[in-house]
Order: structure tokens, then sequence, then C-alpha cells
């Protein structure tokens, strides 16, 4: 369905509005609307979910209008398709701090490993922390997210640091994410460990320094200045 199409805006504005009452009439109507992917003038397709979560996230009523779509049929793993990534609404979710989203697309059976991140290609915990969400990333965590070092880095999880550290040669970018969180205890462990704190990171050129300036940790930009070159 053509995202311009009249029963498609108003189909989005029912859903990105929160107004239940009117999508519950709608989707009564259409029976097969919830598994409909909308498509805009470019051939992307997007789920009905895919709005809910859409930027800039925190739509009113965001539970209550996951719970009428799944019970119509929408599918809460659909994947983007046309863009340049494959991500679910639970990654969208997860890109926009949107921690009430990340809980009901979870309790409505979201995979919280589903791959497809812009970041990486993985999972939700990597938009989340890709993009510095990070209420959105504790919760995935606190609700069983497989946390990868660089994760557990920016999150300041100081025992799957040290954990996952071990033996590892790529230490570079966790300290980069540890620095751009603001985590002072991760960055000294995983420096003691090998990491530099001037690595210029590939996506972005900034060093772990760089990006410490805008973490708001003076500690942290202070002690990362004066380590050795």
């Amino acid at each position: 369905m053509r995202y311009d199409e009249p029963l498609a805006v108003e189909f989005a504005a029912a859903i990105t509005g929160g107004d239940v009452e009117r999508l519950a009439t709608l989707l009564r109507g259409q029976p097969g609307l919830a598994t409909e992917p909308l498509t805009d003038s470019d051939g992307a397709r997007r789920s009905p979910l895919h709005l809910v979560a859409d930027s800039p996230g925190h739509r009113p009523r965001a539970a209550e209008t996951v719970r009428a779509l799944v019970a119509a049929g929408a599918d809460v793993d659909a994947p983007a398709v046309g863009m340049p990534h494959t991500e679910r609404p639970l990654h969208w979710a997860a890109s926009n701090d949107d921690v009430t989203l990340v809980d009901a697309l979870l309790d409505s059976g979201a995979d919280i490993e589903a791959p497809g991140s812009s970041i990486d290609g993985g999972p939700p915990l990597s938009s989340a922390v890709g993009y510095a969400q990070w209420g959105a990333a504790r919760r995935l965590v606190d609700r069983g997210a497989r946390t990868q070092l660089w994760h557990a880095a920016a999150l300041g999880l100081l025992p799957v640091v040290d954990r996952l550290a071990v033996g590892s040669t790529e230490l570079d970018a966790p300290l980069w994410n540890a620095c751009r969180a603001g985590q002072l205890d991760a960055a000294k462990l995983l420096v003691s460990r090998g990491a530099s704190p001037r690595w210029p990171a590939p996506w972005s050129g900034e060093t772990a320094v760089d990006v410490a300036q805008s973490s708001g940790n003076d500690e942290l930009v202070s002690w990362l200045t004066a380590q050795p070159r």
C-alpha cells in the first residue's frame, strides 16, 4: 500500500497519533491492514509497527497501539525492505531511546537478538549503543540481550568488560565507546589491557580523547589526556 493513499494516510495518522479507537475500527474494516507494509516514494517498505517506532518515537499510547496491531496479525519482527538496512521495529525503538516501546515490543514477542542494525548489522542493542541511547540500551540488557565488549564498555558493565577483554586484540573500539559514554572505570580497564586513547575510529576519525570531551566527564578527559602517547 502506498504511503499517500487515503487509507494509508488515515491508518498512519491513527498509529502515530495514538488514536487506538480509530485504529481498531480500521483494523476491523480491513482485516489485512495490520500485515500490509507501507511503501514510500522511493520504494522502501516498512511495517505498521515501524510507524509506531519511527523517529522521533515516544508515540502516545504506544503500548496499546502495539497490542492492537499484533492482535490483528502484525509481524513484530518484520524487517524494513528497500532501505540500507533491515532493521526491525525493535531496532527503531532502541534508536529512539523509547523504553516504553522496547518493553511493549518485547512483551509482544519481538526477538531481542534480531539482526539488521544500521550500526553493524546486529541486534537492537547495537542500535541503542551506536546511537548513544542509554536508557534503551540498559533496558535491553536488563531483559536479556547478549552483550558484546563494546556494548559493555559503553554501559560501564565492568565485570563483563573484564571478562570479554581477556585475550581480545580489538580493544580500541570498546575504549572509544566507553569514552563517548563517559565511563572512566571501563576506560581505565581497557587502557590497562592495551587499548589506545588516540586510535582514530574509522567511522568518524575521532579518537577516544575526542569523544570524551562531549561526555561531560571532566575527570575522564583529564585522565585520558595524561596518558602517554
